[in-house]
């Protein structure tokens, strides 16, 4: 890894904050659309990644091959966050991989791959059994 540094969101959002990677890597923030239960959608509920993006605003692979170990994630929820990484599965889907050691199933986003992370685009994510919709809601420059 390249000297990472962990930076606080206030609260939950507990993110890391990378040093000497390409200008093309951000810090992506995600919160929970409108959906039953939760009608105006929640900023207490979401995910917090670094991720490489290309001119697009699309995850560029390539750059995640070499720099996999700086491409982490924070799931965060009103009394709990999660600390994962970035993963890229055979067949080309994206997820989110938080149990190095067990089994526990990751959280895939639903078509990555062709999504740009652009402030205000929405995005799906597969939780358990469940597909949730997310909103970009800041994309920074690390």
């Amino acid at each position: 890894m390249i000297g990472l540094a962990p930076i606080f969101w206030g609260g939950a959002t507990n993110v890391e904050k990378s040093r000497g990677l390409p200008s093309s890597f951000r810090r992506i923030r995600l919160e929970l659309a409108r959906e039953p239960g939760h009608p105006e959608g929640s900023s207490k509920i979401g995910y917090v990644f670094v991720a490489p993006l290309n001119s697009d605003n699309r995850i560029d692979a390539e750059l995640w091959r070499s720099h996999r170990d700086d491409c982490r994630v924070v799931r965060f929820r009103p009394r709990d966050e999660d600390v994962g990484h970035l993963v890229h599965k055979p067949g080309g889907a994206w997820a989110f991989h938080y149990d190095v050691h067990g089994d526990a199933e990751d959280e895939t986003g639903f078509k990555f791959g062709n999504e740009t992370f652009v402030i205000g685009e929405y995005v799906s994510i597969k939780e358990a059994d469940t597909m949730h919709t997310f909103r970009v809601t800041s994309v920074e420059h690390l």
